[in-house]
């Protein structure tokens, strides 16, 4: 009797410790390590204010290392019950195999609108998985005090652009651009998919690579990597072993004109004292021409279907849906820009500058995010990896093309029909 009285009071003390272990307690799954003191000493601070019997805790994981650590937990049952969702494919993925729950309908999801939701839904938009948070733009800053000297203005078309990097270049100890090459992913996440949208019209050029009615072989697309191998010849001679870290030390010592940015990078160069910069867009190629921005969407959240927590879960996220978080998120994390349908005033001067493209360019997102990764070779790898290739010189743009069209005809049918 003795044993099972005691075998008894130790089930219930285990059951006692499961339960208060879940109830009321969430955990965020991200791969914003930067973000970490964000989270925690901003976000979650004012959702508990306002929803004190729920307790939440940020765990990120390193960006390198985020998707298939996440996965990995999902499928052995051991993952938080919210997910920072990627856009589009790695998150269908996710979805796909029953690890997201379905978020249509769900309160707060009729404040982003249909243009903001299609990055975390499946093809048929009929089920939408996470919430959208927020998006970034890509463009170029530049160095104020440089270009006053130099009396030099922001230029607007391609020809004007060539001629203040041939000013730059000409004083012999400023660099025109503050890019290298050697971590490869700037090469097609900033600067091609940057400039690009110029050239094959934002939307229409990548939705007709995904009908099959372009081929990467087209002229919009080598012209796009051709204005990109003419911007190789402006880097600096050790520019295949200049990391990212490298250019943006680079440009915050003022050793650099211009950099090809994302808007995230604002926050880096907040931080340098009496720098002054500006921002413009991807100059158009000739006077006149309609201007498209990669607006690309980043970030959003899920919730975990095997989450234990689910209610909270929910409840966590339709306050992600609301002014107040949309403002936090907007001017703490500057560079990101909400998706939802509310009014923000973003406060970071610069950040300003760039969101207000919105007003006069059409919005596109980075050429493959949607349906293009989904084979065998990965057009993310091949992007990096030839992009890099062109800025140094050692890639023509044609056999750039050629390459690109023949890795996505072997695995794509609707460019197996044309």
């Amino acid at each position: 009797m003795k044993l099972r009285h005691a075998l008894r009071h130790a089930l219930l003390l285990t059951l006692l410790s499961a339960s208060a272990a879940q109830a009321g307690n969430l955990l965020i799954e991200s791969w914003r390590v930067d973000d970490k003191a964000l989270w925690e000493k901003v976000v979650i601070p004012a959702f508990e204010k306002q929803h004190p019997g729920i307790k939440v805790k940020f765990t990120p994981t390193a960006p390198t290392e985020y998707d298939s650590a996440l996965a990995a937990r999902l499928t052995g049952g051991t993952a938080g019950d919210l997910i920072a969702c990627r856009p589009f494919d790695v998150s269908l993925s996710l979805y796909s195999k029953g690890h997201l729950e379905k978020l249509d309908g769900k309160p707060g999801m009729q404040n982003f609108p249909n243009t903001a939701l299609v990055a975390w839904q499946t093809d048929d938009g009929k089920a939408t998985f996470c919430m959208p948070i927020a998006s970034v733009i890509h463009g170029f800053l530049y160095n104020k005090k440089i270009f006053a000297q130099l009396n030099l203005q922001p230029p607007k078309t391609e020809a004007e652009f060539f001629a203040v990097l041939d000013a730059v270049k000409k004083t012999g100890n400023i660099a025109p651009l503050a890019l290298g090459t050697a971590d490869q992913w700037e090469s097609s996440q900033i600067v091609f998919t940057g400039i690009g949208p110029n050239y094959w019209h934002g939307e229409v050029g990548r939705m007709a690579l995904i009908t099959g009615n372009a081929k990467f072989t087209d002229a919009p697309y080598v012209n796009a990597l051709e204005y990109e191998a003419k911007l190789g010849t402006y880097l600096g001679k050790g520019a295949s072993a200049q990391t990212y870290g490298d250019s943006q030390n680079q440009f915050a010592l003022g050793r650099a004109a211009i950099y090809p940015a994302g808007s995230w990078d604002i926050s880096y160069f907040n931080n340098t004292p009496g720098l002054e910069l500006g921002a413009f867009p991807p100059p158009v190629r000739v006077a006149g021409d309609k201007c498209h921005i990669s607006d690309h969407m980043d970030i959003g959240m899920g919730v975990n279907r095997r989450s234990r927590n689910k209610e909270d879960a929910l409840i966590f996220l339709t306050w992600l849906s609301t002014p107040e978080f949309a403002d936090i998120y907007t001017n703490k994390v500057t560079g990101f820009f909400s998706l939802s349908r509310h009014k923000v005033t973003v406060r970071d001067p610069l950040a300003k500058q760039m969101v207000d493209w919105r007003a006069t360019c059409s919005s596109t997102i980075r050429l493959n995010a949607q349906v293009m990764n989904r084979g065998t070779p990965s057009m993310e790898n091949e992007l990096w990896n030839i992009n890099a290739q062109v800025l140094n010189g050692k890639l023509s743009p044609k056999d750039a093309a050629a390459r690109l069209q023949n890795g996505f005809a072997k695995w794509y049918k609707p460019q197996q029909l044309r």
